[in-house]
């Protein structure tokens, strides 16, 4: 990680559950972490938490679903503190709905931000790691199980078809990023069940949430550090997909 110090790190949704625990050990590690979130106090908490950290936290209002945003998010990026060299799209939503009369708000939020945000983030960050000239950057999306097996929940289909969605994009980024022979890394970080407040914040019904003594869990901290092991791998290993379950773990 030692080639990551003093380098720019941008990690969306980064107010709570794995963002945070993401933009917290990249600020450990010496880097400067610019966090995206809608709830931005709570990023400023974290900062205030991190003031002896070798690196510095940024917290910055975003919307992730909102384009406007996230191009405004980007310019201020660039001018206050460079160019982009790594971007960990994390930002996420899911919902409990049905495919027959589920509402079709709540399918839209989700591709909005689970599909649309996170690739309108990647492009950004690819310009910008283009007007840098930095050709050694990674792009890490963090993705989910569900995005490599058949809905085994009914309800949660359209998150497992936007999870989908994430796995097709990052071997499709991949390979443009070869044809042109660019040293960019892409790579997909695939979390099992991990204890957040994802279900909380999202329509889930109160019986489809498990408490922890009933159901094997990860915590925040261990795909943090499935993250900090994928981007200390040597420039020419590409970590592409990265499945990490708790032991115990069904499905």
């Amino acid at each position: 990680m030692e080639r990551w110090a003093g380098r720019v790190a941008v990690v969306t949704g980064a107010s709570a559950g794995i963002g945070e625990a993401i933009a917290q050990e990249l600020v450990k590690k010496g880097l400067k972490v610019v966090g995206l979130a809608r709830r931005v106090d709570r990023v400023e908490a974290l900062k205030n938490s991190l003031k002896s950290a070798a690196g510095k936290l940024y917290p910055l209002k975003c919307d992730v679903s909102n384009e406007s945003e996230v191009r405004e998010a980007f310019k201020w990026i660039k001018t206050n503190v460079g160019g982009v060299d790594i971007l960990v799209n994390n930002a996420g939503v899911a919902s409990f709905s049905s495919l027959i009369d589920g509402p079709t708000e709540l399918w839209r939020k989700i591709f909005d931000l689970n599909v649309l945000g996170l690739s309108v983030c990647t492009k950004e960050a690819l310009q910008s790691m283009k007007e840098s000239g930095v050709d050694d950057g990674h792009i890490i999306h963090i993705n989910s199980i569900t995005g490599h097996r058949p809905p085994t929940h009914i309800g949660l289909q359209m998150y497992t078809a936007s999870k989908h969605a994430v796995t097709a994009l990052a071997e499709g980024l991949r390979l443009e990023l070869v044809k042109l022979n660019s040293k960019i890394r892409v790579t997909s970080v695939s979390p099992g069940a991990v204890l957040t407040e994802i279900a909380e914040a999202s329509v889930f019904p109160k019986e489809m949430i498990e408490p922890p003594e009933k159901k094997p869990y990860l915590q925040s901290k261990d795909i943090a550090d499935a993250v900090i092991y994928v981007l200390g791998t040597p420039t020419h290993v590409q970590i592409h997909e990265l499945i990490v379950k708790p032991v115990g773990q069904q499905y």
